[in-house]
């Protein structure tokens, strides 16, 4: 054996040894456990020289090789299953199962999963959706003594929805905000504006916080239309009108310093969608 310009003298063992721990550097790289395997596992018709190729066809037959979830908007877990059936005509051990990102994870027997043959196997995946929100695209590559199989995954979240209220309602809080303008945290009103916003951002802490006053139909007239400022606006205008809020105004101040539910992150992430979903407008110039 060569490495980069030096003789290694291979280890003097029995071959059978040799082969044994070669066996076992695999299987490390495969994200195995280094730990000594049953017999089963590693007996004849096990050979993990083909596990990194494309798996051929005929040896697992899948019930789909990509499937697709909708989700609700504040759901925490998506779930797939995939089922496939054994058609080779030896047993095919699963050695693992990599999903694309760690928001995914595999439920499945302990590897190596020894899959006999005509048999039939499921594979479930739970997708974390805590902060996300759109179209995911997630896969997983299921790798097997018989080569590897990549299953893909798409999950649908529906966009959230902006709470509502009655006219008594928003009439009720504006007198309140009125008098005081931190009063959107106080009482019931802290059931729009502060109970929905744990570990939201961007346009979900919008909806969640924002959307029950600026995209209100019919909105209260003292209410502006973010859509339609007459200002100049940028990212750090958003930060600073989100923090501290608007003396003399409605607007109260949602930083957790000053008496409201948002911090740093938050505010940051909103003020972010902000900009980027009300490009800046300069004031009309009078005629």
């Amino acid at each position: 054996m060569i490495l980069s310009g030096f003789f290694i003298r291979r280890p003097a063992m029995p071959p059978s040894c040799f082969a044994r721990a070669m066996m076992l550097l695999l299987a490390g790289a495969l994200g195995l456990s280094a730990q000594p395997t049953t017999p089963a596992h590693t007996g004849p018709g096990v050979n993990f020289s083909r596990a990194m190729a494309p798996m051929p066809a005929g040896i697992l037959a899948w019930d789909a090789l990509s499937k697709t979830v909708d989700a609700t908007n504040g759901q925490p877990v998506a779930h797939l299953m995939f089922t496939f059936t054994n058609q080779f005509t030896n047993n095919v051990s699963i050695v693992n199962a990599r999903p694309s990102c760690g928001c995914t994870t595999v439920e499945m027997p302990p590897v190596p999963w020894m899959v006999p043959a005509g048999t039939t196997g499921q594979i479930k995946l739970n997708i974390n959706l805590s902060g996300k929100v759109g179209t995911l695209f997630k896969s997983v590559n299921v790798v097997t003594d018989q080569g590897t199989q990549t299953l893909g995954l798409r999950v649908n979240i529906a966009p959230p929805v902006a709470p509502t209220m009655s006219e008594a309602q928003r009439a009720a809080g504006i007198a309140a905000a009125k008098v005081d303008r931190q009063a959107v945290f106080k009482g019931d009103c802290a059931l729009c504006h502060v109970k929905n916003v744990m570990g939201k951002f961007g346009e979900p802490l919008y909806l969640a916080i924002c959307a029950v006053c600026h995209e209100a139909n019919p909105r209260a007239s003292m209410v502006p239309d973010l859509h339609q400022l007459p200002v100049a606006t940028s990212e750090e205008y958003w930060r600073a009108t989100i923090s501290a809020g608007k003396a003399g105004t409605l607007m109260p101040a949602f930083a957790i310093s000053q008496g409201g539910p948002l911090n740093e992150i938050q505010i940051a992430s909103l003020a972010a969608y902000l900009n980027v979903r009300n490009p800046s407008r300069m004031p009309v110039p009078q005629k």
